[in-house]
């Protein structure tokens, strides 16, 4: 009796069905992708160069320890706090002469901060700090400067710095950019964003 050979599978046609499942899977995924914390670096300075001379009240201390308590101007505080405390001292405006500040609203305590152009976070963390912590101290210092930018923004342009910026990004925006980022450069310079970062303790 004669043997039958078993049939081939036709397997021609694999490679083709993977190459676009394959290419199915790349224009269907999407890919997140963190953000990170905005932080614009310091330029870089000669050695020889010495740095500007900074007083004490112009510095507004913020520590955390590994415990993840904040120490703010050597007082605890809780975090629910911070912006408000950081808005203070950056809103203060007790300077005269060149350093005065023709639209803060604060206290004028001589004491603390003269002018929001002076005026540097200084933040300090311990290693042993949660990394939680650690962003929600960010977030409320960085949300304290865009308090007072959209403040002034609305005061001066009538509309919001955050949509200030929302509107320069935005690739459909019809208006004139060039106009528009002149106007946030002046919100930035009145307040710019001063956060110093301290190596942080063992």
């Amino acid at each position: 009796m004669a043997k039958r050979s078993a049939p081939e599978v036709n397997a021609g046609s694999m490679a083709d069905i993977a190459f676009l499942l394959l290419i199915f899977f790349l224009v269907t995924t999407t890919i997140e992708t963190d953000s990170g914390i905005s932080r614009k670096l310091p330029q870089w300075q000669p050695e020889d160069v010495e740095p500007p001379i900074i007083k004490q009240r112009n510095i507004f201390t913020v520590e955390v320890n590994s415990n993840n308590q904040l120490l703010v101007e050597e007082e605890e505080m809780e975090l629910s706090e911070l912006r408000e405390a950081a808005v203070k001292f950056l809103d203060n405006g007790a300077g005269t002469g060149d350093e005065a500040c023709s639209f803060c609203q604060g206290a004028k305590d001589p004491a603390s901060s003269v002018n929001p152009q002076k005026a540097i976070i200084s933040l300090m963390n311990n290693r042993g700090t949660e990394y939680g912590t650690y962003i929600a101290v960010q977030n409320e210092l960085v949300a304290a400067y865009n308090q007072l930018r959209d403040r002034e923004a609305q005061r001066m342009y009538g509309t919001t710095f955050k949509q200030m910026e929302k509107n320069y990004n935005d690739a459909g925006f019809n208006g004139d950019k060039d106009a528009l980022k002149e106007k946030i450069d002046v919100i930035q310079n009145m307040i710019p964003q001063k956060l110093s970062e301290a190596e942080p303790k063992s």
